[in-house]
């Protein structure tokens, strides 16, 4: 199965990759529907809750004491699967990283063709002026942080009742239509609109590495059900 997976890439030219939580699990960042998962431990609110758009401006205070416990990734590394996507990436092979994640590991392993259908913890933003302020900024300030015009400072992800970027929904259909082979890893494949993006994969090979099945295992040409480091440190 592995040695069918390392014939696929060796023949392909365009490679496409989606990848969600499972990614970064094995970097230490909890996923969010596993058993362990963050939306199955306890909290005052439920977490789908506490990561929406109303809850961020109605209880902007509670919704930053539970993003900076939770959504840290500044302490984290990127894995072997972070690594090996950017080294197919300087190869000329992978021509762009699809991810549902907001942790920036991709970038931190050296991939430069990133596709951040959820945003990412590095980018903030006043919602007032505008003004941009880093990660570090927002985690290891205290309270709800402000910019120095008076505004908050809102983190650059897209929260539940928000709108996906419409620019880089563009440019992941791009890339997935023009793909020879999608690779699709460590997500459930169950968030919409971000899962429906497989829909739109015209090429030759999709090969899907997920611990579990998912709904869209009949479309795939390989299903591999085992860890992402297991299979990606074989490349």
């Amino acid at each position: 199965m592995i040695e069918e997976f390392k014939k696929m890439i060796d023949e392909s030219s365009n490679i496409v990759f989606f990848g969600g939580a499972g990614v970064s699990t094995e970097s230490g960042i909890p996923d969010f529907r596993s058993k362990d998962g963050l939306y199955n431990q306890k909290y005052k609110y439920p977490p789908e809750e506490i990561l929406s758009h109303t809850f961020f401006y109605r209880q902007t205070e509670e919704f930053f004491e539970f993003y900076r416990e939770k959504m840290n990734s500044l302490k984290y590394e990127p894995n072997i699967t972070h690594i090996k996507l950017a080294e197919l990436e300087k190869e000329g092979k992978l021509k762009a990283v699809i991810t549902q994640n907001i942790d920036g590991l991709h970038q931190k392993a050296g991939s430069k063709n990133v596709l951040e259908l959820h945003g990412s913890v590095l980018r903030n933003y006043c919602v007032n002026c505008g003004k941009f302020y880093d990660a570090e900024y927002v985690f290891y300030s205290t309270g709800i942080p402000k910019c120095e015009c008076g505004g908050i400072i809102k983190p650059d992800v897209v929260l539940y009742e928000e709108p996906l970027n419409d620019n880089v929904l563009f440019k992941s259909v791009h890339e997935i239509q023009n793909a020879d082979l999608m690779i699709v890893a460590g997500t459930s494949l169950t968030v919409q609109p971000a899962s429906g993006l497989i829909n739109y994969f015209r090429g030759k090979n999709l090969i899907l590495i997920n611990r579990d099945s998912t709904m869209y295992d009949y479309k795939a040409n390989l299903v591999i059900n085992k860890s992402l480091g297991e299979v990606f440190k074989e490349i």
